[in-house]
């Protein structure tokens, strides 16, 4: 507690005088730590609280015996899709058994959910984006070919490009040259 002058008191507001006078007023200056723990929806009334990043990885099923040239949608298990609504990041971990390339591609989750209140949806299509630049087309929001390594988790890091998506899949093709199981992984950071 500290104490700290007044400027005037409260002889001074009924009027009594102008002149500040030495009256001290104990001025609480305790530290209150807080925490954000969320709000409070408007429309529902419930308590929203605030997201935080996946601690561990959330793994799918394997996709096993897929043959080149094929494609697998992840995740596949429930729910088959990420949402991405409130983070920025994603980690994607994929083991093949056999090693080579696969095309790693951003798609729409399943047409049996709804993008929001928005349904049906275009399954298994391609996201698209565009840029705050004025010349800006739509691009593929993601779509690269990586070399992976057989038997281990290829971890990849995926930065801002795919935030707040609500309906996410990835469409993984084996280019490896020959039949590999295919296990995928994911961690959402904020």
């Amino acid at each position: 507690m500290v104490k700290a002058i007044t400027p005037f008191s409260t002889r001074a507001k009924e009027g009594a005088t102008d002149a500040p006078l030495g009256d001290f007023v104990i001025v609480d200056q305790t530290i209150t730590p807080t925490a954000q723990a969320g709000f409070f929806d408007k429309n529902t009334g419930k308590l929203e609280g605030v997201l935080g990043s996946d601690k561990l990885f959330t793994i799918d099923a394997t996709h096993e015996a897929t043959p080149n040239g094929a494609s697998v949608l992840s995740p596949q298990s429930t729910p088959p899709y990420i949402d991405m609504t409130g983070f920025n990041d994603l980690f994607i971990a994929i083991k093949p058994s056999k090693r080579g390339n696969f095309l790693i591609t951003a798609v729409m989750g399943p047409n049996h959910l709804s993008f929001a209140n928005l349904n049906p949806v275009n399954p298994a299509s391609t996201l698209r984006y565009a840029t705050n630049e004025a010349s800006a087309d739509f691009d593929n929001l993601l779509s690269d070919t990586e070399a992976l390594t057989a038997d281990v988790w290829n971890i990849l890091y995926i930065s801002q490009r795919i935030q707040n998506q609500k309906l996410l899949q990835f469409s993984i093709t084996n280019n490896s040259g020959g039949e590999s199981d295919i296990e995928t992984a994911f961690m959402r950071l904020v």
